[in-house]
């Protein structure tokens, strides 16, 4: 027997004889604020149409921790080899597959002289080689989808004439001055140094030669801004463009717009014989004080007027082409009744002229198309959700939520009738099907695993994890699963809530406890991976994150009941989880703690103003006057979904009744307020400027932590390090007021050293 042999067969036993003196596995640690740094995300998966491969965005905090990076990898989706990256970044995103599965479109945004430029499309071939750009475009281009054949693209792209002509105009001069250097003669080898300069500077004074453009802001709208885009600019609607598909970098390849007008355009999607175009619109110039709804349009792939089908009274999502391309599905929620909140539904239509859309889900009391919310998807690249035909065209694959869980499963394209495809306690984020829709993959958070991919072949089959992200990392975490309870409020409506404990937690001891409340309102807490509680409870902190009435998945009366009452009972629901959570034992009243964003910004500034029972509060990206928020925000939908009229109609003081600060002189509790400048959805003004210019009147201990060039997004994907510095901001004041830590950097100023008073 040959030692090669003989080792294989002895090396089980030699592991069974050395076992007791190998090394212990390595204590496991807390998780910290700052091992976000490390976390890998994923985004946009897209199943090959062969179903043998997934291409999806990886995102990572870049070198400087000020952003994050994302290129595209790919992997098998047999499992049995790790991913390997295609693409190089650090802004690689939106890929999709050609047709016949040899090429990969996305979209790159690159950078020159420091600066970000607009995104292009590049195209991958799979059989080897660089990725290249075909676009140049001024606005760029993005969402680029194939035709049938393989032979097209259409993509988006605000570029305007008056772009067109400039950059047009600024090639022209950098081609002159490049004329011009080369005419004076070959350099020798010492000046060829000079003559790259002398190029150099010609480009930068053609560009410092265009035209100037104003960034005085002409507003005529009043939706003129969006919290993560900015000032919208109505001089660039976002129109269709197509590019036939390149084969190679030397291939060069002319854009040609195909959609015109001062309306934005989107949702594009190719009829199956490649002839027509279908996409979405508005042709209304301010919508938005009525009610929501779609334009459905076609328009010749070969060029011509667009057409409109039909006006579906709603705000549909993406659409998607049944096999037969008779039909569209799309996620919506009915408009009427008008309520604060309305389950979405998934949506069938006849792409026929004046065709009405019919619901699939109106019997189901779940959220179609719609997921529990948490702290970690991928801050850049996650893509969207459509949803997917089944081959025969009688099913429809999409995502639901109910109870704090989201799931895949397929509906029935006939009476919406459903078959869940995954179960457990977890939230699917997002989802991709091969061509014939018989091979599926999904991305998975839980409360101890950010996101992974995972492979379905076929219903009811055992899935297949392909990726382990953040194994290595999560391995050397103490994390520790929630703990679901159920309790009854003041009315018996029974409330879903979640018990984060710190690791090793000891019933026999008391923990401080932080009450935590989801913004929306109609939103939810679930099965999802959430770094704040878990940060938190690896601080010494019990952490109760409840789903009051109002939250989503758990129906549609249950999410609407809040209506015109908002905060109000909602506030009793949290404060019975209070109850619940101390009868239960281990917490210490006297050292309680409430916080939380958004819509729970609001509700925290709300329950210092009805009770005393907690020692420190922190408001972060909050609302304390609804009138002023009314005037402000970024939209304009309030009545008559939450309010009955606008508040200079408001004769029964329904605002004043229901805002934080009308209760300002009750609040005893010592805040802080978290602030992102440029939120836009729930303006400083209107929200913690107030609370903290009143209480520090008040002479009530306020802090007030505002992150500049941050939206109402900071916590789910502002810049790495701001995204710590809340966290430590946040636990900092609660460490302070509930444990007692010394933080000097919340006074107001130094403390009198008696040890150096004058004799």
């Amino acid at each position: 027997m040959s030692n090669r042999i003989l080792r294989a067969f002895l090396f089980p036993f030699l592991c069974l004889t050395i076992s007791p003196l190998a090394p212990a596995a390595p204590a496991k640690r807390n998780i910290t604020e700052k091992d976000l740094f490390d976390f890998v995300w994923i985004g946009h998966p897209q199943l090959s149409p062969d179903g043998t491969r997934v291409a999806y965005v990886r995102v990572t905090v870049n070198e400087k921790k000020d952003g994050y990076d994302t290129s595209i990898w790919v992997v098998p989706t047999t499992g049995s080899e790790p991913p390997r990256q295609l693409t190089s970044g650090p802004r690689d995103t939106g890929q999709r597959w050609s047709p016949d599965g040899k090429y990969l479109v996305f979209s790159r945004a690159a950078e020159k002289e420091g600066k970000k430029q607009p995104p292009q499309l590049c195209l991958l071939p799979m059989s080897g080689g660089d990725a290249f750009a075909f676009t140049d475009l001024p606005k760029g281009a993005a969402d680029p989808r194939w035709s049938p054949d393989g032979k097209w693209i259409v993509f988006r792209n605000s570029s305007n004439p008056d772009d067109l002509a400039k950059q047009a105009r600024k090639k022209k001069k950098e081609e002159e001055l490049k004329k011009a250097v080369a005419a004076e003669g070959s350099p020798s080898p010492s000046k060829k140094n000079e003559a790259s300069k002398k190029e150099d500077t010609a480009t930068k004074k053609a560009e410092e030669e265009a035209e100037h453009e104003s960034d005085v802001h002409v507003i005529t709208q009043a939706v003129y801004r969006d919290n993560e885009e900015g000032y919208l600019d109505p001089k660039h609607p976002q129109h269709l463009w197509m590019i036939p598909a390149p084969h190679s970098a030397d291939e060069k390849v002319e854009p040609r717009q195909l959609t015109s007008g001062r309306f934005d355009e989107g949702n594009a999607v190719w009829s199956k014989d490649g002839a027509q175009i279908y996409f979405t619109s508005l042709h209304v110039d301010e919508p938005y004080y009525e009610l929501p709804k779609t334009e459905l349009y076609s328009v010749p792939a070969k060029g011509g007027e667009a057409n409109k089908l039909t006006t579906i009274p709603m705000d549909t999502g993406p659409l998607t082409l049944s096999p037969d391309g008779k039909r569209a599905a799309f996620i919506a929620s009915a408009n009427e009744p008008v309520n604060s909140y309305t389950q979405p539904d998934l949506w069938t239509i006849d792409l026929a002229p004046d065709a009405k859309a019919r619901s699939l889900t109106s019997e189901f009391d779940d959220d179609a198309g719609a997921s529990v919310v948490g702290d970690n998807a991928a801050p850049r690249g996650l893509g969207g959700n459509a949803p997917l035909w089944s081959a025969d065209g009688k099913s429809i694959v999409e995502i639901y939520s109910k109870e704090g869980r989201t799931q895949l499963a397929s509906f029935s394209a006939e009476n919406g009738t459903v078959t869940e495809l995954t179960h457990g306690n977890q939230a699917v984020l997002r989802y991709s099907a091969s061509a014939d829709g018989t091979k599926l993959v999904y991305l998975v958070s839980t409360p101890t695993r950010i996101n992974d991919l995972f492979c379905i072949d076929q219903p009811g089959a055992e899935p297949r994890q392909l990726t382990h992200s953040n194994d290595a990392l999560f391995s050397q975490f103490d994390l520790t699963e929630p703990e679901e309870i159920w309790y009854e409020s003041f009315d018996g409506k029974r409330i879903q809530a979640w018990v984060q404990k710190p690791p090793g937690f000891d019933p026999t001891k008391k923990y401080p406890l932080i009450l935590d409340i989801h913004g929306g309102p109609h939103t939810a807490y679930g099965y999802i991976f959430e770094h704040e509680f878990q940060w938190m409870a690896a601080k010494g902190y019990v952490v109760l994150y409840p789903n009051p009435r109002g939250s989503t998945s758990y129906g549609q009366a249950f999410g609407n009941v809040i209506q015109y009452k908002y905060p109000g009972d909602d506030f009793k629901d949290l404060m019975a989880g209070v109850d619940e959570v101390v009868r239960r034992g281990g917490i210490d009243e006297k050292k309680m703690g409430v916080t939380g964003g958004s819509g729970g910004g609001l509700l925290t500034n709300w329950v210092v103003g009805q009770t005393d029972r907690f020692a420190a509060a922190v408001a972060q990206r909050d609302i304390a006057d609804w009138a002023d928020w009314w005037y402000t925000a970024d939209f304009t939908f309030f009545q008559p979904n939450w309010f009955k009229t606008p508040p200079f109609e408001d004769k029964e003081g329904d605002y004043k009744a229901r805002s934080p600060i009308t209760y300002i002189n009750n609040v005893k509790t010592p805040l802080m307020l978290v602030l992102g400048e440029d939120d836009t959805r729930t303006p400083p003004g209107a929200g913690g400027e107030q609370m903290f210019r009143a209480l520090k009147f008040r002479k009530i201990p306020t802090v007030m932590v505002k992150f500049p060039n941050e939206t109402h997004e900071l916590s789910r994907s502002g810049q790495p390090w701001h995204r710590i510095e809340r966290l430590e901001h946040i636990v900092g004041w609660f460490d302070h007021w509930l444990k007692g830590i010394a933080k000097p950097e919340y006074e107001v100023g130094p403390k009198e050293d008696v040890s150096r008073k004058p004799l």
